[in-house]
């Protein structure tokens, strides 16, 4: 059954992922409209699909057309944009990563959609990518213990990542643009709050797998001109989060590895904003062997899409209380690396 897709948002990931990612699933889904916050985008993008646009959430919501509704504004518009949708009468949201900007608001929409019966999904595409299945059957089936888990990220510091990834203000964004003040304390905080929310979110619910419960933030300082430093602990696993964006830095690396009592797991994902198929699992074990897996050609784009058709067939159930831990998670580190930037001052 294909579905009319309502896109909420007309900027880069919603030009370079999700309108290629539905072209390919025309038996699940159609574009049917698009609505950018006033850029005049919207227009340019439907075109590609015969979809009508427009400027705003309003005459998307009332567009009988739409079945579902895909919400890739900034993040801070994510809630307010859910409220209106279930208002509207539309039964299944996708919604961009992250959730929400806050706790208090991740429980409003989680409970709202459990009691209106929406289908919910947060688009976190790493955690749907097929190489992750990889490496936790080979943690789960080894039997192997977590020890300690990093994620490393090197992006260069272009509109692909951050205009749509971490949604700062303008000012602190853009090379030729000032930077923020990162000796302020209060601007130092939360410029890393930001980030942990908008783009270790990739990677968070993949880290709630194997340590689930957060425990206590041990460091946190932001990286000039803008990234993080992160270390955590949950489930009694050290958990430590690298993040720097450089004027002048090659494309992206965005790596996790994970050490275990007898290997280490390294998964190595393709840069965001393309569809390069799937992260690469390499699994190296104290005896000296080596496995890598090889790339299959579906990436966590298209995952996360199948997965939320599976949801609409009632083929999966939706797990709102897994969304919900997920949020938690993420925004419980957000909050504590925030405070401890604060008192480092």
């Amino acid at each position: 059954m294909t579905r009319g897709v309502g896109i909420v948002g007309a900027g880069p990931g919603v030009a370079a992922l999700h309108l290629p990612t539905l072209a390919r699933l025309p038996e699940h889904f159609r574009v049917v409209h698009v609505s950018d916050a006033g850029s005049g985008r919207a227009a340019e993008l439907a075109a590609r699909s015969g979809a009508a646009s427009s400027s705003g959430i309003d005459a998307l919501l009332a567009d009988p057309a739409v079945e579902v509704v895909a919400l890739c504004g900034p993040p801070a518009t994510h809630a307010a944009h859910m409220h209106a949708a279930v208002a509207a009468g539309v039964g299944a949201i996708f919604c961009e990563k992250p959730l929400a900007t806050t706790v208090e608001e991740a429980e409003e929409v989680v409970e709202l959609c459990r009691a209106h019966g929406v289908a919910l999904l947060v688009g976190t595409n790493h955690h749907f990518d097929p190489a992750w299945g990889r490496a936790t059957h080979h943690v789960i089936a080894h039997g192997a213990v977590v020890r300690a888990a990093t994620v490393t990220l090197a992006l260069p510091p272009n509109g692909r990542y951050h205009d749509v990834v971490t949604q700062l203000a303008e000012a602190a964004t853009m090379p030729g643009r000032a930077r923020p003040d990162l000796a302020d304390p209060e601007v130092a905080a939360s410029v890393v709050r930001q980030l942990v929310v908008g783009l270790a979110v990739h990677d968070l619910p993949i880290l709630r797998d194997l340590a689930p419960d957060f425990e206590r933030a041990v460091f946190a300082r932001p990286v000039a001109p803008i990234g993080y430093a992160v270390g955590y602990v949950a489930s009694g696993i050290p958990i430590h989060l690298t993040t720097v964006m450089l004027p002048d830095g090659a494309d992206a690396l965005w790596r996790i590895e994970i050490a275990t009592d007898d290997a280490r797991l390294d998964v190595a994902f393709p840069p965001a904003f393309v569809h390069a198929g799937s992260a690469m699992v390499t699994v190296r074990r104290g005896d000296g062997r080596t496995t890598t897996y090889p790339l299959v050609a579906e990436d966590g784009y298209l995952a996360e899409w199948r997965a939320f058709a599976a949801l609409l067939d009632g083929r999966a159930v939706v797990e709102y209380d897994e969304v919900l831990a997920d949020a938690r998670y993420g925004l419980a580190l957000a909050d504590a690396a925030a405070e401890l930037v604060k008192d480092a001052s």
